[in-house]
């Protein structure tokens, strides 16, 4: 399939983005703003390496990289790291692989990009994808992932609740989450410190003048 013919798709990193955090999937995907730091630039450097494209073959399986995606029925695209199409009595079962920096994290963001890449594969090929799997350059070694019901709901949750928000156009206040936001190349152009001291502060104020105005006249009568 021909990932253009699908109509405004929402791109699959779009749904990392969104489980790691809403209001940064808005910022890049719904206002297009973008900051690199250390951590988005390896990201860059290493996807960059896996994406030259290369199909090569061996021992039952062909291997092939920058491989574009979609899926109609979710409205969702974009380009795998990785699939390797694993020779069986009933043709080639495609095994998507996402190359990630660092190590594996305790959200699963990662986990719905990569069963997102999985659910086009099976659109696209008519074969089932039962697992996956994520590379880590800190670990260097394969996390497998299967693709269970759990993890397929997340995934289609998440590509709802983004697909209503960039349809509004709307982007989530802030919400102040230490070591994501700390990790988060968008911090200066977020602020989420600033914005959310701000919002308690305004609640405050108004509930401060609310229990220290006086009495209407129909309540001293």
């Amino acid at each position: 399939m021909d990932s253009t013919t699908v109509d405004d798709p929402i791109p699959i990193s779009a749904l990392q983005h969104a489980v790691y955090c809403v209001r940064q999937a808005a910022l890049i995907h719904i206002e297009r703003l973008w900051a690199e730091n250390r951590f988005t630039a390896e990201g860059q450097v290493l996807h960059g390496v896996v994406h030259e494209a290369d199909r090569r073959s061996g021992r039952g399986v062909r291997r092939v990289s920058a491989l574009p995606l979609a899926c109609r029925r979710l409205n969702i695209s974009g380009v795998a790291d990785v699939v390797e199409f694993h020779r069986g009595a009933d043709g080639e079962t495609p095994f998507p692989i996402e190359y990630k920096r660092g190590k594996p994290k305790l959200h699963r963001a990662d986990e719905v990009q990569l069963c997102a890449q999985a659910i086009c594969l099976e659109e696209m090929t008519g074969q089932a994808v039962s697992q996956g799997a994520l590379f880590y350059g800190e670990t260097r070694r394969r996390t497998v992932v299967p693709f269970d019901a759990g993890l397929r709901r997340l995934t289609e949750e998440t590509i709802r609740t983004f697909g209503a928000l960039r349809a509004e156009g709307r982007t989530p206040p802030p919400v102040w989450k230490s070591s994501r936001c700390r990790a988060c190349s968008l911090i200066e152009l977020c602020r989420p410190q600033a914005m959310t001291r701000s919002a308690i502060g305004f609640r405050q104020r108004m509930l401060t003048e609310i229990l220290d105005a006086p009495p209407d006249n129909d309540e001293q009568r």
